[in-house]
């Protein structure tokens, strides 16, 4: 089993936890805010831009490990807010599913708030490394 905070990531808050656990093949990310590299919060409110950079976070991770948001198995997004749901699904469908293969399996939940004020999606994934 690997813990890791790959350096082309910014650190996590503190160093309280690892934004990665991979077990062989597989890699599970710690739920991702939008945040840039000072660990500011990137567009306050804003689901569609918070999601651009969330998935630009989780494609630096999974690439640390091998791996590319093609190898996303499962996502799993809080949002402070359901109504932000048309705007994120808009990138999701961009970058989801890779060509020919479906949609990751996902779970989406909204919660009444997240760690960070502004904050307004945290996403886990989960993934698997391509096999060579």
């Amino acid at each position: 089993m690997i813990l890791d905070n790959p350096a082309s990531v910014a650190a996590p808050f503190g160093d309280r936890f690892a934004h990665v656990a991979r077990l062989d093949s597989l890699i599970l990310l710690a739920g991702q805010v939008a945040v840039d590299d000072e660990g500011a919060v990137v567009a306050p409110g804003d689901a569609a831009a918070q999601a651009e950079r969330i998935f630009d976070i989780v494609g630096g991770l999974l690439a640390a490990h091998g791996a590319g948001l093609a190898d996303v198995l499962f996502i799993r997004t809080f949002m402070t807010s359901l109504d932000d749901l048309p705007a994120y699904g808009k990138i999701r469908h961009r970058l989801f599913p890779a060509p020919g293969k479906l949609p990751p399996a996902s779970t989406t939940v909204e919660v009444s708030r997240l760690f960070l004020p502004g904050a307004v999606l945290e996403i886990e994934v989960t993934a698997a490394v391509p096999q060579a």
